[in-house]
């Protein structure tokens, strides 16, 4: 069973990349976004798939917290989860989603707004509370560039 929270923890394997592995993670869902049918589905199909991941998510982090410490960077699962909500609700163009990834990536690095704060729930639920949080304010702030069309 570890095999398999070790396999979802890391994105199916991208975490074991080391430095940049939430990078590559994000990057590669919005690979993945971009060109499979998730993005052409309905909302409730992107909701329930981004729900799907966050659970497993918590569930995996769970599981190998006790393996590979608090928050390893090798868990990237997060990044995949709020990638996917950055993407939420956006047209799936290139110029928003790469705007999204900039957005995602830099309210997960420099962890403003209560963010880092996140990090102190216990176990999985901090791993991905902080990304979670940080893919909500990357949306919101991509939905006023597509409104806006600043982009």
């Amino acid at each position: 069973m570890i095999k398999l929270h070790k396999l979802i923890a890391t994105a199916l394997g991208i975490g074991y990349v080391g430095k940049g592995g939430g990078t590559i993670a994000a990057a590669v869902c919005c690979i993945i976004w971009v060109i499979m049918p998730v993005s052409n589905s309905t909302i409730y199909s992107q909701v329930l798939m981004t729900i799907l991941i966050s659970a497993l998510g918590v569930w995996s982090g769970n599981a190998v917290d006790a393996i590979w410490g608090k928050d390893s960077s090798k868990v990237v699962i997060d990044e995949v989860a709020g990638m996917m909500i950055t993407l939420l609700l956006i047209p799936v163009q290139l110029k928003y989603v790469l705007a999204g990834l900039v957005l995602f990536r830099f309210f997960d690095i420099a962890k403003p707004f209560f963010i880092r704060k996140m990090e102190l729930l216990p176990k999985g639920w901090g791993v991905m509370a902080d990304d979670i949080l940080a893919g909500i304010y990357a949306n919101i702030l991509l939905q006023i560039i597509v409104v806006y069309k600043i982009l």
